[in-house]
């Protein structure tokens, strides 16, 4: 089917899609605009509100006056408890009129002043009460016209807060329908704009692509062939999504070739290395700590000569574990899984290092709530981890370091997990760093191979599990280990 319409056609059904979605989207402005005039609506709403609460606020003060003069003149209580329900009443619609939101600071300001003046208010005709009952009239009558003229005052801004409302009121909807009307005239210019340019663009379309388009299509088979005219496209078409589909996968064929040759140089290196180092290292290396160990036992050495033994002593356990770093690097060995908890293992690794501790003057902090579960794993590869990741923290902080190990069970709903937080407080590491620290071979040390991190995310990854690091310059750093509990 689609082969039987035009180019032409095609492009003008696109063109005709275009103007729909633009009158649609016209459409949805206008309808916009009313939704808008709408919510406004609602603001307006809230201003009626503030000034229904106004004009109550002016009848319920309004309504207070007389009842004293009335009072006296028949002395019936009932006056005075219709006074009081008043007060109760402009009391409550004061406290209605500062609970209506977006109010401006001038208004907020009037309520208080109301407020404070009719307790002023309040308190006066109150004392006018009392001086008419201890027969002292004089008094109270200049109290009283004194709390008229307080009325009268209180009246007035009353007035004027009902003023405010009525005009924001106005101010509001004339706003609105300014603006509604302001967005209709804009999407109606809009919808006729893109009406001249859909049908300028379509003109333009034909003459400059379209026509010579079937020319070259017509050139290139040949003979004119209007019932078919999009094979040529269609070819094209076909031609540049292959070349583009080529180019790709070129690219990351060549990506993955040169990765794969830069591991297999490194790999085929460390063989080598690896394969002389083991006949050619290890076994004088034997020899030479088995004779250090007797010499040890059997001679009398002064306390510098037992030092410099064991610094020897120490330079060749050094050299050992490079050599077997090789060896484990270029042939990992075999896993041998059983059941254990990962804390036994790092309780073993820091029993191991205790020594190593106190030479450092580290200080180590187990955060552990209870021991992890059993994990199906390698304790001899999984201490080799922890002793890696606590020897270079080590390493980094110096003397008089702290390294804080955090042990914790997750549960993010697809299974449980157990996390191992190995964080020291040493000096960090930068973002370029960071992106390079399991590489194989990378390393910041004058006397590290680069093969340490490197060989324990391969452990890690071995049991399933995955390794992050965290760190800025300055903040210290934090080795991440989470391992699969089930």
């Amino acid at each position: 089917m689609k082969e039987r319409i035009s180019l032409r056609t095609r492009v003008g059904l696109i063109i005709c899609l275009l103007l729909a979605v633009s009158f649609v989207g016209a459409g949805t402005m206008i309808w916009y605009t009313y939704r808008v005039e709408n919510m406004i609506g609602l603001i307006v709403n809230d201003k009626i509100k503030a000034y229904q609460t106004a004009e109550a606020l002016e009848i319920a003060l309004i309504n207070q006056k007389g009842y004293v003069s009335y009072y006296f003149m028949d002395q019936n209580p009932s006056w005075l408890r219709q006074l009081g329900e008043w007060r109760q009443i402009f009391t409550e619609r004061l406290r209605d009129a500062k609970d209506i939101p977006h109010q401006d600071g001038r208004v907020i300001r009037m309520l208080y002043d109301i407020e404070v003046k009719y307790d002023h208010y309040v308190k006066t005709k109150d004392k006018v009460i009392d001086h008419y009952n201890k027969g002292e009239r004089n008094s109270g009558s200049a109290l009283h016209n004194q709390a008229r003229g307080e009325f009268f005052n209180i009246l007035s801004i009353c007035d004027e807060y009902k003023r405010i409302q009525e005009d924001e009121i106005r101010h509001i909807r004339d706003n609105s329908r300014k603006n509604t009307r302001r967005l209709r005239e804009i999407a109606a210019m809009g919808l006729t704009f893109q009406l001249v340019m859909g049908v300028f663009l379509t003109f333009l379309l034909i003459v400059q692509i379209l026509n010579p388009l079937k020319a070259l299509a017509e050139k290139t088979e040949g003979t004119k062939n209007p019932e078919q005219p999009t094979n040529l496209v269609k070819a094209l078409s076909n031609n540049v999504d292959d070349l583009l589909k080529n180019a790709g996968e070129t690219r990351n064929e060549l990506e993955r070739s040169r990765e794969s040759l830069a591991t297999a140089e490194k790999m085929a290196m460390v063989g080598k290395l690896a394969a002389g180092m083991a006949h050619s290292v290890r076994n004088p290396l034997t020899s030479v700590k088995m004779r250090l160990f007797s010499l040890n036992r059997t001679a009398s050495l002064n306390e510098d000569q037992t030092d410099d033994l064991m610094v020897i002593s120490e330079e060749i356990e050094h050299i050992d574990t490079i050599v077997q770093n090789f060896l484990e690097f270029s042939r990992p060995p075999k896993l041998q899984m059983q059941m254990v908890s990962l804390s036994t293992v790092v309780d073993t690794m820091l029993q191991l290092l205790t020594h190593r501790l106190k030479s450092y003057d580290v200080t180590v902090t187990r955060d552990r709530k209870a021991n992890l579960p059993d994990v199906k794993c390698d304790p001899e590869q999984m201490k080799e981890v922890f002793v890696n990741l606590v020897e270079n923290a080590c390493q980094a902080m110096g003397r008089g370091g702290q390294i804080t190990i955090s042990e914790v069970v997750i549960d993010d709903g697809g299974g449980k997990s157990c996390e191992i937080r190995v964080k020291d407080n040493g000096p960090g590491m930068s973002e370029k760093i960071i992106e390079k620290i399991f590489n194989p071979f990378f390393t910041t040390k004058e006397e590290g191979t680069g093969l340490g991190l490197s060989i324990a995310e391969r452990i890690i990854e071995n049991h399933g599990g995955k390794i992050r690091v965290e760190s800025r310059e300055g903040e210290g750093t934090c080795f991440i280990i989470t391992f699969p509990a089930g």
